[in-house]
């Protein structure tokens, strides 16, 4: 397990996250290559399914990065996210998926630096809890037979 390399999903919204996440390439900071950035209109446009999906396809964890609260470009859009994120943490719980595996953060065009931290600490953290582990749903309906 020390060499364990997790595989990250972040969901950057178009203005500032991807923007910043942008300005950090131009910057030449650098975050792990394990990190994979995808862009969207607005963090707000992304359903529970995306987590649920990327954890379900080998993800083993999500940062969502969307603008500063107050400052989306969609009004409020990011809040929208906020109680999204926070709402499928629990459900993560229920499956067996520890929480710190899906994580939203607010940045603006110009935060690269702090952009490229969180990207670290997300990598570290799921580092620390190892590859997801999903529970196999129990089968009620068996005969035994």
């Amino acid at each position: 397990m020390e060499n364990y390399e997790p595989k990250i999903i972040a969901f950057c919204c178009h203005y500032c996250a991807y923007s910043a996440a942008d300005l950090a390439g131009s910057s030449r900071l650098q975050y792990p290559p394990n990190v994979r950035i995808v862009r969207t209109p607005c963090t707000g446009r992304l359903e529970i399914d995306y987590y649920m999906r990327a954890f379900e396809n080998g993800i083993d964890g999500v940062l969502v990065a969307g603008c500063e609260e107050g400052s989306c470009h969609f009004k409020d859009g990011n809040l929208l996210a906020k109680r999204r994120v926070n709402s499928i943490r629990t459900v993560l719980a229920e499956a067996g998926i520890e929480a710190e595996r899906l994580r939203m953060v607010n940045v603006s065009a110009a935060m690269a630096r702090p952009l490229v931290e969180y990207i670290k600490e997300m990598v570290e953290t799921v580092r620390k809890l190892g590859p997801v582990k999903i529970k196999e749903p129990v089968n009620k309906t068996s005969t035994g037979v």
